[in-house]
């Protein structure tokens, strides 16, 4: 079971890795123009993109539950249905996506209020990478296609390759031809494509013998859609959750300060760093959850969770350890401003409980997501995301930033929790 485990979960952790780099790469590639405007262009750019992605980011999750019961269930025509389902559907939000795109950016740059050159770089950089849509949204269904087909190989080759392509065609764009902001433009959408028709091309290498189980008639069954966009629903407002409590974190934060955002942000970087390592392993329970539940094999089901959760709480000492001897030097990495580490001293014990305190929540999503127990998922997150507004205005006259915090924390420890209480009731339901 822990080579199974391993097998899914290892390639995972190594794609979540690298996907960071792309913006990361962009930035740095602008931070050599000569021009604090242009990184600032490329940040705006940049999570703008991420906002509108992670809202789809269902396409993937919610295909990866259901290709694994259907693989477990050795129904080869619904695995097939699912994929074309997963990509067509993504393929037509990228579509209605570039059709909106002209409102999609005004209202965007509307909100966000930057100065006039970096507005006119980022509306640049904008125009051209939301022609990448369909490469992302496609993706993302091949990449919960593979998942759920117990491959996590693939979606790690796509993202390392994407990497290098970013990072070549960028540079030829940029230092090469002379273009600025959008030779960075240019470079990841041509990434983003390179990993879309990499996907199809595996696909076509290890699954190609599938296509005869193709029926574009059943894939727009109005039975399945609906089922498929019920699960996709709960994920989508879930989501919608996550990213009000992170937007949240790092708006107030800036609202009290240079120094306690810059505190704040360097900090959240070692709760990144442990998400990416937890994702891994919840990718490798989505997997086999979907799997056994599928193959009608409970047994094997709760083996898999046992040893999951054996794997998150050593993982989670783990980085607790490694954060107690290193992170103040990890911090130190990041910046050499002296107030900030300096500041960072008075919060730094809440990031030292985030391991233990989170670990369950991110295996739980993995486990739910196989499941397609996508309700039970959403309950967990509306209770946690009210819960972590409630107490920050709560304490925050009190507590200052640490009621952000408290409450960052708490929300961690309650999805888990919640996550916990409902998958039993749920299976004592079911026996």
């Amino acid at each position: 079971m822990n080579k199974k485990i391993l097998q899914l979960a290892l390639p995972a952790i190594i794609s979540n890795i690298t996907v960071p780099l792309l913006g990361l790469i962009d930035v740095a590639i602008a931070g050599h123009l000569g021009s604090a405007s242009f990184i600032g262009a490329i940040a705006i750019g940049g999570m703008l993109f991420n906002i509108i992605y992670w809202l789809f980011g269902f396409l993937r999750m919610g295909t990866s539950g259901f290709t694994s019961q259907a693989y477990g269930r050795h129904d080869l025509q619904e695995v097939m249905r699912l994929l074309l389902r997963a990509v067509g559907v993504g393929l037509l939000i990228a579509a209605t996506l570039i059709v909106l795109q002209y409102p999609i950016r005004k209202i965007a740059f509307f909100l966000l209020q930057t100065s006039d050159e970096i507005a006119y770089w980022a509306d640049l950089y904008f125009r051209i990478c939301i022609w990448g849509a369909p490469a992302v949204l496609g993706l993302y269904g091949f990449s919960g296609w593979f998942i759920g087909m117990q491959n996590a190989r693939f979606p790690m080759l796509i993202a390392i390759t994407q990497n290098l392509v970013n990072i070549l065609a960028s540079l030829i764009f940029v230092f090469g031809l002379g273009m600025k902001v959008e030779g960075i433009a240019w470079g990841t959408l041509i990434a983003q494509y390179s990993g879309f028709f990499m996907a199809v091309g595996l696909w076509f290498h290890a699954y190609g013998r599938l296509k005869v189980y193709a029926r574009w008639k059943e894939v727009w069954d109005r039975k399945e859609m609906k089922r498929f966009f019920s699960l996709n629903s709960d994920i989508f407002l879930r989501t919608l959750c996550l990213v009000a409590v992170t937007t949240f974190f790092t708006s107030f934060g800036a609202r009290q300060g240079d120094v306690i955002l810059a505190v704040n942000t360097l900090l959240m970087q070692l709760f990144t760093l442990f998400s990416y390592f937890m994702d891994g392993f919840a990718y490798a329970g989505e997997a086999l959850t979907g799997l056994y539940i599928g193959g009608r094999n409970p047994k094997a089901l709760q083996r898999m969770i046992r040893y999951l959760f054996i794997w998150g709480i050593s993982l989670a000492l783990f980085f607790t350890l490694l954060y107690s001897i290193g992170g103040q030097q990890f911090l130190g990495l990041l910046t050499n401003d002296t107030s900030v580490i300096e500041a960072s001293a008075a919060y730094y014990y809440w990031v030292l409980a985030i391991p233990l305190a989170g670990f369950a929540a991110f295996l739980w999503d993995g486990i739910l997501i196989g499941a397609t127990a996508s309700r039970l998922m959403l309950y967990a997150m509306l209770i946690s995301s009210a819960t972590f507004f409630i107490l920050f205005y709560s304490f925050y006259d009190r507590m200052g930033n640490h009621a952000l915090w408290l409450a960052f924390l708490t929300y961690l420890i309650l999805r888990g929790v919640i996550q916990t209480v409902l998958w039993r009731r749920e299976a004592a339901i079911t026996e």
